[in-house]
């Protein structure tokens, strides 16, 4: 959830065919809508302004920062009437029509962060009744509304239906709950027992770690806004006739933590960058390996991204700062010195000031910090796109 929403909104437009293939097949849409004040990051928000708001809102908001109320109102003001979240609305005064692409990924992700914010009851209350009111007969939810579900997404919509201490498994489509559609893609250990993103056109499931990393803090009954170490201990691969959602998490971080062993890094599942590291998907693997198996299970990754983190996340941005903020919180390092970089700060200088009431201080303006924008697609988006580019294409 963060710098490879993009990709990830590409992808799913083309499943759905909701837009032209030639729009699906440019990363960098082209001319790129004028940017809101209220926005963090100065790339084209067109498939992740509201996702990216939302991280940034949340990671800020699990370390204490104040967070500035033109962010805040810029969020709540890309809710369309029927309570679903699009990607990017550029003109909210507009009322959202058909051609207004929502996703229940955005949508979950603003009732994280709106409801972390506080002060919005009823557009997280409208936003949470959509979410239930596009559930699917598995009990799970895919990216679009209508879509298969994938693990990715119920995931995220776990991690909203959290926020508002509903039971999970008492969230259901006739006899099937979230955890239910989770656990059908949860491989056996002869496969590594890890999730699958979704079954491919035959029904075969495979391994992806990126929905790993997302279905294991969700089983766990956690997300971005309370993901926290859990004990220490060792996590194993094992196959059970009944599996539960603990056991299969204590799978999935066993299949983590095994990939990561070498290395210390995830690798990058793009086509033709096998031997890259992805980023995103490393920092998503730490907050999964801590919350299931504590802060040492986690140190290995958490160290390499404080080695070599810097780099990618000021040429992804905000999506990536946020990411890292919740790793370094969730794996017991400091985000405000992060390998020497203070991911806080970062974080902050890329969105609006926040301007105390008491100051004298007219300047208003937003403070932008500069990113390479085109690499938002690129390196370190991993938690979406991987597993969507196993999708059947048209």
């Amino acid at each position: 959830m963060n710098v490879r929403r993009s990709a990830a909104v590409l992808a799913a437009t083309v499943v759905i065919g909701a837009a032209a293939p030639a729009v699906a097949a440019s990363p960098s849409p082209s001319p790129s809508p004028s940017l809101p004040s209220g926005l963090y990051g100065s790339g084209d928000p067109t498939y992740d302004g509201v996702w990216r708001q939302s991280y940034a809102l949340i990671a800020l908001h699990r370390v204490h920062e104040r967070l500035p109320d033109e962010a805040v109102d810029w969020l709540a003001g890309q809710q369309c009437a029927n309570g679903a979240f699009p990607a990017f609305r550029p003109n909210p005064a507009k009322a959202c029509d058909a051609k207004l692409m929502v996703d229940t990924n955005s949508t979950a992700a603003a009732v994280q962060a709106l409801s972390a914010v506080g002060g919005h009851d009823s557009a997280v209350t409208k936003a949470v009744a959509w979410l239930k009111s596009v559930q699917n007969k598995d009990g799970g939810w895919g990216f679009a509304p209508g879509g298969a579900s994938d693990a990715n997404s119920t995931s995220v919509v776990i991690g909203a239906l959290l926020t508002q201490d509903l039971s999970v498994p008492q969230v259901r489509k006739g006899t099937q709950s979230p955890y239910d559609a989770l656990l059908k893609l949860s491989l056996p250990c002869a496969d590594g027992g890890a999730f699958a993103y979704q079954p491919d056109k035959k029904g075969k499931l495979s391994a992806n770690a990126d929905a790993t990393a997302a279905a294991v803090v969700a089983v766990l009954g956690t997300g971005p806004l309370t993901a926290k170490a859990g004990a220490d201990r060792e996590s194993s691969c094992a196959d059970a006739a009944d599996l539960t959602p603990t056991g299969a998490a204590a799978n999935g971080a066993s299949y983590l933590a095994e990939s990561v062993a070498k290395n210390g890094y995830l690798k990058s599942a793009l086509p033709g960058a096998e031997d890259q590291p992805d980023y995103g998907n490393t920092a998503d693997a730490v907050v999964a390996l801590a919350v299931q198996g504590g802060t040492g299970a986690a140190r290995k990754p958490l160290a390499w991204l404080e080695r070599n983190s810097a780099k990618w996340a000021e040429q992804s941005g905000p999506a990536a700062y946020a990411q890292l903020i919740l790793a370094a919180e969730a794996g017991g390092a400091d985000p405000s010195d992060f390998g020497g970089t203070d991911l806080v700060k970062r974080l902050a200088a890329s969105g609006p000031k926040q301007v105390a009431a008491s100051q004298d201080d007219d300047s208003g303006t937003s403070v932008w910090w500069v990113v390479g924008a085109g690499l938002a697609a690129g390196a370190g988006i991993g938690f979406l796109i991987s597993g969507r580019n196993k999708r059947k294409r048209p």
